[in-house]
């Protein structure tokens, strides 16, 4: 029985009325246990080329998502908020560094109000 089995009846909604039949559930790891790190690494694979470095200049915070989506790709970002008021760059840089955790990779300031976003497939070497 798959999770979302469990689930359903747990709850008690496991009769005809809320539960379809048909209806096929992913049980891939039913039976086996995968570290959260595991699940981390096979969702956040790199799917570009990795020596790619991506410079963003965000001038509002409602342009973060641009940052994600190139973060999420795999790809190194260079995240410029030297052209954004205090306060919104305050707030983008915490979305980056919130992103850069929940996708296990690394975050480093390189310059007054420039941060360097790596994935975690990247090595960044401090000399």
């Amino acid at each position: 029985m798959g999770a979302v089995h469990k689930v359903v009846s747990y709850l008690g909604l496991s009769g005809a009325e809320h539960y379809d039949e048909g209806y096929e559930y992913d049980d891939q790891y039913e039976d086996e246990y995968v570290p959260a790190t595991e699940r981390a690494a096979r969702r956040w694979r790199a799917n570009v080329d990795s020596s790619r470095i991506v410079m963003v200049q965000p001038l509002k915070y409602n342009d973060a998502p641009v940052v994600g989506r190139h973060f999420r790709d795999g790809q190194t970002v260079i995240m410029d908020v030297t052209a954004m008021p205090m306060s919104e760059a305050t707030r983008m840089v915490d979305f980056a560094a919130g992103l850069v955790f929940g996708c296990e990779g690394r975050i480093e300031r390189i310059a007054e109000r420039v941060f360097l976003l790596a994935p975690a497939h990247v090595e960044i070497e401090v000399t």
